[in-house]
């Protein structure tokens, strides 16, 4: 049997076998080397597995994991929420509104989805089950609009496409996550403002509306946090990586000092919780440097790439393939497992139809963000159902909606790459060229 045969059938089999992603990426790459390549390369897996890891942007992943946890426990998503209903007002669907604008916000500051659908639902939740809105249907939203949280800045994922993607600028990324994500956050409340009217959901008198301005300066330090970070990075005054320690800081002074919902004992808590999690991240990270390697080395990316090229040599065809392939892999696996194991297969093709690898990023985001919500896995999804006490098939139907409602704004941004690049252009960063 061909080593890349061995080397993609190993890590496919312990994936079925319920083998951790980590180590099914560490023993398929060991299985390849062993395979097609002299004994004594053994030798490199240490290096290999030193070197994934040590990258200085990837310092920002557990810094951002840090910041937003923080603001999940300081009452951020709270004060966010008062503010979006003082400024929505009582109207039929005006939760659903509510719903969406708030996980933008809090997308960025937690560059997390599964981070961001803990924090909104646990506040929109109740709201929405007193305002009449099916436990199912909130749940669905909630967990669609949270993932928005890997296209608004700062996003982990778009972090780690920069890393895995050579000469890519992340600050390019950052910026051009921005529009395609309120993008997706409208498409959501297409169908959910229209079912909400349809059956009468949230009758406006019932609704309770919270004064503009004492709600207003209750969530001015949630909203200056997305202000600051993006700033920074427009003016130069730091870098991402930078950008994550500001956020951090700028946090703990939100959390400590301002809503004072924080003592020392929630902040070790949290350290610990992100130093665990972003343990787990780092771990992937690490074996799936052995899995790179030899896939490079043994030229089974190059292979695969060729296989798909010989499909079509047309770029939309094989466009559409990859965002299929990416939808199925979003439903099953995590973001980072996702860019760690695709990414290396699709340069190739990104490389011979020239397409533009800060638009291609985007379009690999908004596909993974539609997998975080989708079943089986849906890991926004679990978080949210978890939340409301619900099982997750009941959720299926409204689910099934909102995912259509996104793969539509997924299909503009591949039909009109402009709204993604417009922004870093007249921002002046570096996009790449077609």
């Amino acid at each position: 049997m061909s080593p890349d045969l061995l080397l993609i059938g190993t890590f496919l089999i312990a994936l079925l076998l319920g083998v951790p992603v980590a180590i099914a990426l560490g023993l398929g790459g060991v299985v390849g080397i062993v395979a097609g390549l002299p004994t004594v390369m053994l030798g490199t897996l240490g290096t290999n597995t030193y070197n994934s890891v040590a990258k200085y942007p990837l310092i920002a992943i557990p810094l951002f994991i840090f910041t937003g946890l923080i603001f999940e426990r300081a009452g951020v998503a709270a004060s966010l929420v008062r503010f979006a209903q003082a400024i929505i007002g009582p109207r039929h669907g005006g939760l659903t509104v509510v719903a969406v604008l708030v996980c933008l916000i809090m997308g960025g500051m937690s560059g997390s989805g599964p981070a961001d659908a803990a924090a909104v639902a646990m506040v929109m939740l109740p709201s929405m089950r007193k305002a009449g809105y099916p436990q199912p249907f909130s749940a669905s939203l909630i967990a669609a609009s949270s993932s928005t949280a890997i296209l608004i800045p700062p996003s982990i994922a778009l972090i780690l496409y920069s890393i895995v993607v050579p000469g890519v600028d992340l600050r390019a990324l950052f910026a051009a996550g921005l529009f395609p994500g309120i993008l997706a956050g409208l498409s959501l409340l297409v169908p959910a403002l229209y079912l909400a009217r349809r059956y009468g959901w949230e009758d406006p008198k019932e609704v309770e509306r919270p004064e503009f301005w004492p709600s207003f300066r209750a969530a001015i330090p949630a909203l200056f946090a997305p202000v600051i970070i993006l700033g920074g990075l427009r003016s130069g005054l730091f870098t991402p990586t930078e950008a994550a320690v500001v956020a951090v800081a700028y946090g703990l002074a939100v959390g400590c000092l301002v809503y004072r919902n924080l003592s020392l004992k929630d902040l070790y808590t949290l350290a610990t919780e992100a130093a665990v999690t972003s343990g787990v991240v780092m771990f992937i990270i690490a074996l799936a440097g052995i899995f790179a390697w030899a896939g490079t080395t043994l030229g089974t990316f190059q292979h695969l790439a060729n296989a798909l090229l010989s499909l079509s040599e047309n770029s939309w065809v094989l466009l559409g393939l990859v965002m299929v392939l990416v939808l199925i892999a979003g439903m099953l696996l995590d973001a980072v497992s996702i860019y760690l194991i695709l990414t290396p297969i699709i340069i190739p093709l990104m490389n011979h139809f020239g397409w533009n690898p800060v638009w291609f990023g985007i379009l690999l985001a908004m596909n993974i963000a539609i997998g975080q919500f989708t079943p089986p896995v849906a890991v926004n999804l679990m978080v949210t159902t978890r939340i409301a006490n619900i099982r997750l098939e009941h959720t299926l139907g409204w689910a099934a909606i909102f995912i259509a409602a996104m793969a539509v704004s997924l299909l503009l941004v591949m039909l009109f790459p402009a709204i993604a690049l417009w922004l870093p252009e007249q921002l002046g960063f570096v996009v790449g060229k077609w």
